[in-house]
């Protein structure tokens, strides 16, 4: 009965990520199980809370900075999402980090700004949060949770009765889809979104050198996590991903500044 019951719900769970299949704009094969409103609705839902919890800068001139390149950004994107309607929030707030949720609504925060220099480097962040977006990472992630979690809990329940031996072997397996699953996922998606972020940045204008440049400085801290229990890839990892890839963007960036239309925001 039991082994009927796996064989069945297994041909289901199949049936649907089958269904579910799609490719990113690399190329990359994902599950998207999820529908891409019930994900725009949430991302509209959660940057509301956080506008309503963190103050907005207040700081006119970065404020328009960061308009202008999100501008650029935006204008390159492909056309669907051109037509959206996307909003920018500066944020007062310390941490050295940036995003962009479905729903189009992307946030920076004051305290990148301290380290994204200059246009080009914001430029670098930024295409890269858009590019979790474009990606549909969001809903890869949701995803790829949903799947696990159902299939060790159908594990579980057809493996016979409770003991301390089933608890820790299933306490095990819930560990190794953490860093055998979705860690390396997300690690895949940060490297995806690097990728896009700097065909972004290259086709809005921006040197596409400054986004190595820029993990350069962020990588002058001390250790760091292990890059196998990470979500994202070592600095150094990134750098040597960003430069392999860096001969197109320069292509198009150097086409741009010989037309003399490159960004210019600050």
């Amino acid at each position: 009965m039991a082994s009927r019951l796996l064989r069945s719900t297994t041909i289901t769970l199949l049936g649907l990520a089958i269904a579910a299949c799609s490719s990113s704009p690399t190329g990359r094969n994902q599950l998207v199980l999820v529908p891409d409103d019930q994900l725009n609705e949430m991302g509209v839902q959660s940057f509301e809370q956080m506008k309503s919890e963190i103050p907005k800068s207040d700081n006119l001139k970065q404020t328009q900075n960061v308009q202008c390149v999100a501008d650029h950004i935006i204008s390159v994107l492909p056309e669907k999402y051109q037509k959206q309607a996307w909003e920018v929030v500066l944020f007062d707030d310390e941490q050295i980090n940036a995003f962009a949720l479905p729903g189009n609504k992307i946030g920076v925060y004051t305290g990148l700004l301290t380290v994204a220099t200059n246009q080009a480097q914001l430029a670098a962040v930024m295409g890269h949060e858009v590019g979790h977006v474009l990606a549909r990472h969001g809903n890869e992630r949701v995803s790829t949770q949903l799947a696990t979690s159902q299939a060790l809990a159908l594990g579980y329940e057809l493996s016979g009765e409770d003991s301390a031996v089933k608890s820790a072997v299933f306490q095990g397996l819930g560990v190794g889809a953490q860093y055998g699953i979705i860690l390396p996922f997300s690690r895949a998606h940060e490297t995806e979104a690097d990728l896009i972020g700097l065909d972004l940045m290259a086709k809005a204008g921006f040197d596409p050198e400054e986004s190595a440049e820029l993990w350069r400085k962020m990588g002058g801290g001390g250790a760091s996590t292990p890059e196998w229990m990470s979500t994202h890839p070592s600095n150094n990892t990134r750098i040597q991903s960003l430069e392999s890839a860096m001969a197109e963007p320069n292509k198009i960036y150097a086409s741009l500044q010989a037309k003399n239309q490159t960004a210019n925001c600050y």
